[in-house]
């Protein structure tokens, strides 16, 4: 891919090294001598005829050296342009600009070197109308060169838009992923301590147990919160640690089913981190005891985990923002390009999270 200096905002005070960057070279070596050899045939400048051998070869090596030097002024000329002109913030005057530079280039320099020819070859007998038609046909086939230069360089400079574009979408997501992620420790390590905070009140004897629980908990998080996706063993694994820390708290009063076969747990991906926001939304917003347990389960349905508990709900002291089902939804969107599916019935609250297959 070409790197020119044609990307908006570069500065065109520095002489353009594009040269060797465009593979042209196969183009010039057939097109300059097919040139230097049709026009002059052409426009009946050079009769093979009525011309010696040498004086045709020498006749025929020089209009070849006309075009050489027209078709690398020119390109130089083009490559120059290319600094100071952008099609795709400047198309008008990249246009105007083309044609009055290959114009003042050409029309001059191809009627000098023409003469030129005539003083040489002729004995100075000028054909000012040979040099005429020659010159447009010069110029004709320079605007032609020209546009194909630059249809060239478009359809480059459009994919290198293209790409830079992609990457610069990727980084964002990347970055707004990263961002998302960071949010999961201190929302986890808030709940985590409002739980021991309360175990060492309540329940002294097993704010130990749920701290050691919870150090095998966070390390889960920290190993596997850069990760995009886990196996879904992985992610079964650690809710069901994590669940431990619930039942260190609440006891009888939450139950955990889930409701899958062994064998899928290392068929499926699952972003990492999600179950627990689930466990967390459905402890925050219903009541439950030992007598009305609350009661989550887990089951697999058509490419989907399905989360489910019974709608009993809490009357909170403020609105719940909603930043954790957000949240989760945000990383779903940002990790596999799906949504998650929430379905708030008149009994039970059901969350439906896609699943990747682990191919």
């Amino acid at each position: 891919m070409e790197n020119s200096p044609t990307n908006i905002g570069m500065s065109p005070t520095k002489p353009v090294d594009n040269f060797e960057k465009l593979n042209d070279i196969g183009f010039r070596i057939i097109l300059i001598p097919f040139f230097g050899i049709a026009i002059p045939l052409v426009t009946g400048m050079i009769d093979p005829v009525s011309f010696t051998l040498w004086r045709s070869k020498f006749s025929f090596l020089y209009t070849i050296g006309i075009a050489f030097v027209i078709w690398q002024g020119n390109r130089y000329l083009l490559f120059t342009l290319r600094s100071y002109f952008n099609w795709f913030n400047k198309p008008v005057r990249k246009i105007i600009a083309l044609l009055l530079a290959v114009s003042f280039y050409t029309i001059p320099v191809s009627a000098l070197l023409l003469t030129g020819w005539y003083h040489v070859f002729a004995k100075g007998n000028v054909q000012w109308d040979t040099v005429f038609t020659a010159t447009l046909i010069i110029m004709i086939c320079v605007v032609f060169i020209t546009h194909v230069y630059e249809t060239v360089f478009l359809v480059r400079d459009s994919e290198s838009e293209m790409v830079r574009n992609a990457q610069l979408e990727r980084a964002r997501v990347q970055a707004e992923l990263e961002a998302l992620k960071n949010q999961i420790d201190p929302h986890f390590i808030f709940n985590s301590l409002n739980t021991l905070s309360h175990l060492i009140e309540e329940k002294p004897s097993k704010a130990r147990q749920f701290n050691d629980s919870l150090a095998d908990v966070y390390r889960y998080i920290l190993q596997n919160k850069s990760r995009d996706l886990v196996l879904l063993r992985e992610e079964m694994i650690f809710i069901t640690d994590y669940f431990s820390l619930l039942t260190i708290r609440f006891e009888n009063a939450v139950a955990l089913k889930v409701n899958v076969e062994e064998h899928l747990f290392d068929k499926y991906l699952i972003p990492p981190i999600s179950l627990q926001v689930l466990l967390e939304n459905a402890i925050k917003h219903n009541e439950f005891s030992e007598r009305s347990p609350l009661i989550v389960s887990i089951n697999i349905s058509n490419d989907e985990l399905l989360v489910q508990n019974r709608i009993n709900k809490k009357m909170l002291r403020r609105p719940s923002s909603g930043i954790g089902l957000q949240n989760l939804n945000e990383r779903y969107k940002l990790t596999v390009a799906k949504e998650i599916q929430v379905q708030d019935e008149l009994h039970d609250f059901i969350v439906k999270l896609p699943i990747l297959k682990n191919s």
